[in-house]
């Protein structure tokens, strides 16, 4: 793997990072509602962590090639992103929430970070076709597994990046505007709750 494999991946990666998504809409809620977004993008690339492992550790393909095992994965993310986006919309608060509600709710903040993109098969299916499109094989390579790995965390730190821009945008830019603010949540909310709606009906309609 050289440098310009490495430049190449990366320039996909980050087109791919920056279209709006469940990842989004959460960076941005997560940004208006607590005082820092830090913590919801540790979650999220928590999650991107796992699919590295998976397929570093070669799952990522059995995964795929279980339809059982990939229609379970893809409910189980759809329908959390539909209850969490119900929740958004239901309680979509303000930002300036206090210091301690905020330190008791960074666990869970970073929970349904790593939930939502460890849940998400548009994630498990960037690391099976996109991916592999950039390793390397036969002599002078290193092992296929360490480009993974590689790659992997290449990935995760796009994210890092991206997300924590957005979220940190999002509360720079709004964070003074309560109303503007809400309805920028319950966007997000409705983005979340469409996206899990979606992808709920598409995988169930392939069974």
């Amino acid at each position: 793997m050289d440098a310009a494999t490495l430049i190449s991946f990366l320039a996909v990666d980050l087109l791919l990072v920056c279209v709006p998504g469940a990842d989004w809409a959460y960076a941005i809620s997560a940004g208006l509602r607590a005082r820092s977004v830090t913590w919801a993008v540790g979650g999220l690339v928590a999650g991107y962590a796992l699919h590295t492992l998976l397929a570093t550790a070669g799952l990522a393909v059995l995964v795929a090639g279980s339809p059982t095992l990939l229609t379970a994965l893809t409910v189980a993310g759809a329908a959390y992103l539909v209850r969490l986006g119900w929740g958004v919309l239901r309680r979509p608060g303000t930002p300036g929430a206090s210091e301690e509600a905020v330190e008791a709710s960074r666990a869970r903040v970073f929970t349904r970070g790593a939930t939502i993109s460890g849940l998400n098969p548009k994630g498990l299916l960037l690391y099976l076709s996109v991916l592999p499109q950039f390793l390397a094989t036969g002599e002078g390579h290193l092992p296929v597994p360490v480009q993974t790995a590689a790659l992997g965390l290449l990935h995760m730190a796009c994210c890092a990046a991206v997300y924590l821009a957005v979220g940190v945008a999002a509360r720079a830019v709004l964070g003074a505007r309560p109303a503007a603010a809400r309805a920028v949540i319950r966007t997000s909310g409705a983005a979340m709750l469409g996206i899990g709606a979606f992808l709920l009906v598409q995988r169930l309609a392939t069974v």
